[in-house]
């Protein structure tokens, strides 16, 4: 089984950088993937896990009707969880020096380990300790640390919003810490 536990390793490394702010020691546990069927094509660098597929490697877990991996020549993975008619696609993964979690969900679920980019499709929803935001689309870049919300690129309507309005719940910082003189 050196393959699919090189396909683990692979799909670890593609959506570990997930959820902001991610807990960093995440990166060196063991990976673990349950899935009722393990498809790999080696010469295409593509692992397929379907069947309730869940992914833990230390706080982080993922997981998805069907998860497929592909890896380019160069050495880049990325990673595609998508959900069923029952379930969506989600992710948790405790935030580095918190108690807190960052949570989504969505029908789809993509990573671009080049880019360091998550994009959310349809239902998503991602939410950081108190804060949450809800979209058609949700794009959040590793690198700058910045969300986007908004009607997936090249639509103009979605079947899952009705409206194609984002929202967004942000809590103050400190609330009941301040200080009175």
């Amino acid at each position: 089984m050196r393959t699919s536990h090189s396909a683990a390793l692979a799909l670890a490394l593609t959506l570990t950088s997930l959820p902001a702010f991610a807990e960093r020691a995440d990166r060196n546990q063991p990976v673990n993937i349950e899935a009722n069927r393990v498809t790999v094509d080696d010469r295409n660098k593509v692992h397929v896990f379907e069947g309730d597929a869940v992914l833990t490697q230390g706080t982080l877990v993922i997981t998805g009707a069907k998860v497929v991996v592909t890896q380019s020549a160069d050495g880049f993975q990325s990673g595609v969880a998508t959900g069923s008619d029952k379930h969506l696609a989600t992710f948790r993964q405790k935030r580095e020096g918190s108690n807190e979690y960052v949570e989504g969900e969505a029908e789809r679920i993509e990573y671009d380990s080049r880019a360091e980019r998550a994009r959310l499709f349809n239902q998503a929803h991602v939410k950081s300790g108190t804060d949450e935001v809800r979209g058609p689309y949700i794009e959040y870049d590793s690198l700058s640390e910045n969300y986007l919300v908004t009607t997936p690129p090249g639509k103009t309507e979605t079947r899952t919003t009705g409206d194609g309005r984002v929202r967004a719940v942000i809590q103050p910082k400190n609330a009941g810490t301040e200080k009175t003189n």
